[in-house]
């Protein structure tokens, strides 16, 4: 056995517990990722690399309107003095803030190639060129003016900004997003105009919520555009939990084109997409034909996005067809909202959108306050100065003397006018050429301004209520700034309300011409669909000794709902129908019938009709069309029956009455509310028989009576006065019916 290692005498090597080194390393390093490169400080919305570039490019006077400066000088300028990141880290920082398609308000001015929307990549930094927007100049304003804390760089060798005044709420403006360890953030951009009403508003009313900035800020405004399809609900709960996520959809419209055609054009697609790998994956979904809607996809983008979608016919609808792209393709994307913020540029977390806001406030009345304390001292070492000035002035022959005879002057000044040693230097520092401007009434007024300036200050720093003030002035000069008349500052994404509960339809059944036709069903289940309205069908033929059982009008579109004797309902699509030149084909063929059982009925799905359905023995209730409808050809079922009773009735329930007739010959009307309403199932019994079953069902309105129609085709009508002995209740067992009922006990 190896013996244990032993440290050489005399090293202080203490023994320490392996899981506590890795929990405090781990730790650590999971700290400095963090706060020093994932997550955003709530006061300015930056990261440490782009509080790094705009103040390396603030020290190289890359301001608005100033030459440009390659991008190679910046990286190299910031990675040698704030950010040993390596260069590619800071490179594709800057980018990206001067990207228009990923900033909502760019922060960096670029001149060459920045890449595209298609996913392009930047030209390297030797070749492109770049300099401070106008928003960045905002961030950095009074920055020299002590209104921040600085501290050492990596090297120990400069400073650096703690934070950015940002005079815009840059959090929110530009969004962010980032991993760290064991957390992220992503925060969408918004509009600025409405973030500084917000902003104002929550100045006024301090302990506002969440949803009453809704009012102000009604969701996230995306360099890109797009409309958002959340519930105004939705979207409320997000800012107040800080979490959630926001749908956003392809801004589209419809152009007609030659010969009755029309394309879909998109002009904004959502934020994050690549362009060109959407089109990319709408061309694949097209070719493995999963888009029966869509015959072609084009990018005839330039400067603005555009791409054409060409349905496949002119029949096509274009919402139908955009809808199926949308749950198909990034045409339609969700940007997930987690505003995990560094609270006071220190603690990680989750902030609503009230507080995120107040985080920038109270940064902004703490520049204030820092900004005005500076020019305080300022003013207060000017003054000393200037009344050092005025004294020399009134005695300028006696102060030149002392200077050209003296061997000491400043001891001399300073004892025989009382002057500071501020005072005494500075009389000795001017220059004589500056002694001609000397006027004593210029200095005096510099001297009373000063002192008026100097007791505006004063007050502003004890009074709260003045520098809310003056943050409410300064908030409405950048809201004028980048308000919505300027280009800049437009909304650019919309609101839309969320579409209606999807249905499931078959995109390829869209396809379909919409026309009439007439379904002929046979007694033996034949079924075929003849073109147009026809309502003469004697001259109809029928495969041996069969015969017509019933007729309808539809439309190609259509669905035919047909009842089997087992209970099981399926769904046949009209334009699928066999045509009616000849006899048709067996319904078994269309639906997967069972052996032994046969067609109870067959009728046109009609969108939220209410249908009675019986079964043999007497048992049923009340369903709706839009429940019965299936996707499969095994069908589904709706009524449950017990062998030997079979499914056999189901009529539309019109009117406010049942009239149902059993095979024992007693007949029994009762009200249809009696009858309850169910998905599937085995019902209620309609009507109590001694022996038999029920024979017919039929639902008519009370007042205007019972009718029925003779083997003969005569009609007959018992008004409601005449129907007292047949009325009751459900599951009674009635009277035999009235004279001249016939006698197949069937009212038609």
């Amino acid at each position: 056995m190896a013996k244990p290692h032993t440290p050489p005498p005399g090293e202080n090597n203490p023994p320490i517990n392996l899981r506590d080194a890795l929990e405090e390393r781990y730790l650590a390093y999971a700290l400095s990722t963090i706060m020093g490169r994932a997550l955003p400080d709530a006061r300015d919305g930056l990261k440490p690399v782009h509080r790094r570039i705009l103040y390396g490019m603030h020290i190289l006077r890359l301001d608005p309107g100033t030459p440009f400066k390659k991008c190679a000088k910046i990286v190299g300028d910031v990675m040698g003095s704030f950010h040993p990141h390596g260069d590619q880290a800071i490179y594709d920082a800057l980018v990206r803030l001067a990207q228009d398609f990923s900033s909502r308000y760019p922060l960096v001015d670029g001149q060459g190639n920045f890449g595209n929307i298609d996913g392009d990549g930047a030209a390297a930094y030797r070749y492109t060129e770049a300099r401070m927007t106008e928003v960045a100049r905002a961030l950095l304003e009074g920055i020299d003016e002590d209104s921040i804390d600085f501290r050492e760089n990596y090297s120990g060798d400069q400073k650096e900004p703690v934070v950015l005044p940002s005079a815009i709420p840059n959090l929110l403006a530009n969004g962010s997003q980032g991993i760290a360890v064991g957390m992220a953030t992503s925060i969408p951009p918004h509009n600025v105009a409405e973030l500084c009403d917000a902003a104002l508003y929550l100045i006024a009313n301090p302990q506002a919520a969440s949803e009453q900035l809704t009012v102000f800020v009604p969701g996230p405004d995306f360099p890109t555009g797009g409309i958002v399809v959340d519930s105004r609900e939705s979207i409320a709960e997000t800012y107040r939990t800080g979490r959630g996520s926001f749908r956003i959809r392809a801004r589209w419209s419809k152009e007609d084109s030659a010969r009755g055609m029309w394309n879909a054009v998109v002009t904004e697609i959502p934020y994050g997409v690549q362009k060109s790998r959407l089109i990319e994956k709408l061309a694949e979904l097209v070719n493995e034909r999963k888009l029966p809607l869509l015959a072609d996809v084009r990018d005839e983008s330039a400067e603005d996005v555009r791409i054409v979608l060409e349905p496949r016919a002119r029949n096509v609808d274009a919402q139908v067809m955009m809808e199926s792209l949308f749950r198909m393709s990034e045409l339609e994307a969700r940007f997930p909202v987690n505003m995990n913020v560094l609270v006071d540029g220190v603690t990680p977390r989750v902030v609503s959108l009230s507080e995120a806001l107040r985080q920038w406030l109270d940064h902004r009345r703490n520049v204030l306050v820092r900004r005005a304390r500076f020019r305080l001292s300022e003013i207060e070492r000017r003054l000393e100065v200037l009344a050092g000035m005025i004294i020399a002035f009134l005695n300028l022959d006696e102060v030149i003397r002392i200077i050209r005879e003296e061997d000491e002057p400043k001891d001399v000044l300073k004892s025989r006018f009382e002057l500071t040693d501020n005072q005494a230097n500075y009389i000795l520092d001017t220059r004589l050429r500056s002694l001609r401007r000397l006027e004593e009434m210029q200095l005096r007024d510099e001297h009373a301004e000063l002192s008026r300036e100097k007791g505006e200050l004063e007050i502003l720093l004890g009074d709260e209520s003045r520098q809310w003030k003056s943050v409410t002035a300064q908030i409405r000069e950048i809201k004028k700034k980048w308000g919505p008349h300027t280009a800049l500052g437009k909304r650019r994404t919309t609101f839309e309300a969320p579409p209606a509960v999807s249905i499931d339809f078959d995109l390829a059944e869209m396809l379909v011409e919409r026309e009439p036709i007439t379904v002929v069903v046979t007694q033996k289940g034949w079924i075929r669909a003849l073109k147009g309205q026809v309502s003469d069908l004697a001259s109809l033929t029928f495969k041996g000794d069969d015969s017509l059982r019933v007729s309808f009008f539809a439309e190609t579109t259509s669905k035919i709902l047909v009842l089997a004797t087992d209970g099981k309902i399926f769904t046949l699509d009209a334009a699928k129908l066999p045509g009616g030149r000849g006899a048709g084909e067996p319904i078994r063929l269309l639906a997967d019938i069972e052996d032994g059982e046969d067609v109870a009925a067959v009728f046109v799905y009609r969108p939220g009709a209410k249908m009675v359905v019986a079964a043999s023995d007497g048992r049923g209730f009340r369903a709706s069309q839009d429940d019965m409808i299936g996707n499969t050809k095994k069908g589904k079922i709706l009524l449950n029956v017990d062998p030997p009773a079979k499914a056999r009735f189901i009529v539309a329930a019109e009117g406010d009455y049942v009239a149902a007739i059993g095979e024992n010959r007693k007949l029994l009307c009762f009200p249809l509310a009696e009858i309850p309403e169910m998905t599937r199932g085995k019902g209620v019994r309609l009507q109590r028989y001694r022996d038999g079953g029920l024979s017919d069902i039929k639902t008519f309105a009370l007042i205007e009576g019972l009718g029925w129609t003779d083997p003969g085709g005569r009609l007959f009508n018992v008004a409601k006065e005449n129907l007292t002995d047949w009325l009751g209740h459900r599951a009674e067992a009635g009277r035999l019916p009235p004279k001249g009922f016939p006698k197949a006990n069937k009212f038609n």
